[in-house]
């Protein structure tokens, strides 16, 4: 019997799904959770999620959140989370640019300001690696944007 996963972001619901097993990103490391898993509230670091069912396999970005583990569900509340089929890499990359020259240009002057776009450069890479590594493979069998409603 699969377990239940919801991914939520600050704005809308990301995926609503059965998985065999789930992988996170957790604050000590990449950890999976199956169906049973004992009971869990895990903070999540910036990278990947991995919800697998069967021959199917959905691919997350995530900068982060929170991660609440039950025997028969997990909910994924992110700070930001995408579908890697979702990924518009063009944007991704002038990003990862825009956000290389700026730290080129502010050094350390502004501590905060030079964090935020450490940041930003960060979660460019993720997502320009992360669609490098998982559309390849291509372990869909089913179109993107499919296996986010209650129907599938």
């Amino acid at each position: 019997m699969p377990i239940r996963c919801e991914i939520v972001s600050q704005d809308r619901l990301v995926f609503e799904g059965e998985a065999d097993i789930v992988i996170v990103p957790g604050s000590l490391g990449e950890m999976g959770i199956m169906p049973g898993h004992a009971p869990l509230l895990s903070t999540l670091e910036l990278g990947v999620i991995r919800v697998k069912n069967g021959d199917l396999e959905d691919v997350f970005t995530v900068t982060g959140g929170f991660v609440e583990v039950q025997p028969d569900i997990v909910t994924i509340m992110a700070d930001a989370a995408e579908n890697v089929e979702d990924i518009d890499v063009n944007r991704a990359e002038e990003a990862m640019e825009r956000a290389s020259q700026l730290l080129k240009e502010e050094q350390p002057t502004d501590p905060d300001k030079y964090l935020r776009i450490e940041e930003a450069l960060k979660r460019s890479n993720l997502r320009l690696k992360t669609v490098e590594q998982y559309r390849k493979r291509r372990l869909r069998s089913r179109p993107p944007g499919m296996g986010t409603s209650e129907q599938d």
